[in-house]
């Protein structure tokens, strides 16, 4: 493919309250074995992207270990590969990343040594699929100078932490609003983009120059108007995982057949990094009702409308409702939990009850395992 990619993935989200505190929110699994990021990687390698740079910053080991090898995505078998990019001290720049637009310039000698004409910008905090060569397409045709990819925001979801976007017949964008107060629309940009390799270098060199470091509001918003941008509808399924509400909705839609079969058995496919354990093991006394159990798990409960990640201890005379329980978490004897994210590697110790009332409750209990 003609296009090179860049997942921004180094942003913090106070939004995602207590899960964020260890991991960066491209790298939160979804989908019992998933991570946010594997959505967008397999896009990309799907669409034959075989050059993508990752810009990491918070918290990025999670991020950086579960990036550790290409192969599980197919990049760079002979030409082209997979990069991951943190903020480097050097003799001329000792920033961290200031903005999305600073993440880009910082790493701009990526861009000035590739081929490829045009670049695909894309977050790494949404579930979905795409052909990006669709979009690609539309942009050519269009002799856009930026394309941005929109969606209808989900209704469970808020639209007003979104970029809202009002387009014309034609599909050009009149309007950018960056996380209003009150939205006038419900198309939202999704945080993908397509612009020239040579006409982004000279916008962010022109951005650095002024001391700007956002692609949203310092180029997006600020060249609208100015150049042609133009918006292309996504067809299917998108979420945005980066609030607690819309990642708990997210890996609850994966309880939905139809979600599952769009996903998971029709091609093209979502890879991720494979892990060498034994199935999901039931034994006397489980009892499992429409919920997701990822390999690892042992299970010895009621499990009901929950979602659980590789690795879950359930243990004797417990209750799981409408819950997700993450990596490798430990729940013993006699426990109640409801309307919860567990976070990974939590003890919920025996005889304890666990209910999100008004909301959705994390718990993060860092509890001795040893005192099960």
């Amino acid at each position: 493919m003609k296009a090179l990619g860049i997942i921004l993935a180094g942003g913090n989200n106070s939004r995602m309250g207590a899960l964020s505190d260890k991991r960066a929110v491209a790298a939160m699994p979804v989908a019992g074995s998933y991570r946010s990021i594997d959505f967008t990687l397999s896009n990309m390698t799907n669409s034959h992207i075989q050059t993508v740079a990752v810009l990491s910053q918070y918290n990025a080991r999670s991020l950086n270990e579960h990036l550790n090898s290409s192969k599980w995505w197919n990049f760079g078998r002979k030409q082209g590969g997979l990069f991951l990019f943190t903020p480097t001290v050097t003799a001329d720049n000792s920033w961290w990343y200031r903005g999305t637009a600073d993440a880009m310039w910082q790493n701009i000698d990526f861009l000035k040594k590739r081929h490829e004409p045009y670049v695909i910008i894309a977050s790494g905090d949404c579930v979905y699929k795409i052909d990006f060569n669709k979009v690609l397409d539309y942009h050519i045709d269009k002799q856009a100078n930026i394309t941005v990819v929109c969606a209808k925001c989900p209704e469970d979801d808020d639209v007003n932490r979104f970029g809202v976007v009002s387009m014309n017949d034609d599909g050009e964008i009149t309007g950018f609003e960056e996380k209003p107060m009150m939205a006038h629309s419900n198309i939202v940009s999704t945080g993908i983009y397509v612009i020239r390799r040579r006409t982004l270098i000279e916008l962010l060199e022109q951005c650095n120059r002024e001391g700007r470091y956002n692609f949203v509001t310092d180029i997006l918003i600020r060249y609208l108007g100015m150049r042609k941008i133009y918006g292309y509808m996504i067809d299917g399924y998108w979420r945005n995982i980066a609030s607690i509400d819309a990642y708990y909705h997210t890996n609850m839609d994966f309880l939905k057949p139809e979600v599952r079969e769009h996903f998971f058995h029709t091609e093209p496919p979502i890879y991720s990094k494979a892990m060498d354990l034994a199935p999901a093991k039931y034994n006397a006394g489980s009892d499992v009702h429409n919920s997701l159990v990822a390999s690892g798990c042992i299970i010895n409960s009621h499990i009901e409308n929950s979602v659980l990640f590789k690795k879950v201890f359930v243990g004797n005379n417990c209750v799981i409702k409408n819950s997700i329980i993450l990596n490798g978490a430990y729940i013993g004897d006699n426990v109640y939990v409801e309307n919860c994210v567990v976070e990974s590697s939590e003890t919920l110790l025996s005889n304890t009850s666990y209910v999100g009332k008004d909301s959705i409750r994390i718990v993060s209990e860092k509890n001795n395992r040893y005192g099960v």
